[in-house]
């Protein structure tokens, strides 16, 4: 995993698309995404994607104990969001993993 500052304060823009896609496809508002920013998280760089810009993955939890798989590019202060979705099984058990050897 990738260990890097976030930019601070941290900030938050949002496509409206990709915001409307988080909620319809995956039940995931804004506020909720964003939360998995000021949790535990694990992050790494998306290298397929990061062909313009770089992107990045974020795997992090909730406060309503959901694990999130966020990905983001920084743009200036700000995160940009990309899209956001629930973690999958393997990635859940990579981030519950992590989190325990690292307390």
């Amino acid at each position: 995993m990738l260990i890097f500052e976030l930019p601070k304060p941290i900030e938050f823009e949002w496509d409206m698309g990709n915001q409307i896609k988080s909620y319809l496809k995956h039940n995931i508002a804004t506020t909720e995404a964003e939360q998995a920013f000021f949790s535990r998280h694990l992050m790494k760089k998306d290298e397929i994607h990061s062909i313009t810009e770089e992107c990045y993955h974020l795997l992090g939890s909730t406060d309503e104990g959901r694990t999130l798989l966020i990905s983001f590019t920084i743009r200036g202060r700000k995160i940009r969001v990309i899209s956001a979705r629930p973690a999958d099984k393997q990635e859940r058990k990579i981030y519950a993993e992590e989190i325990k050897k690292n307390p």
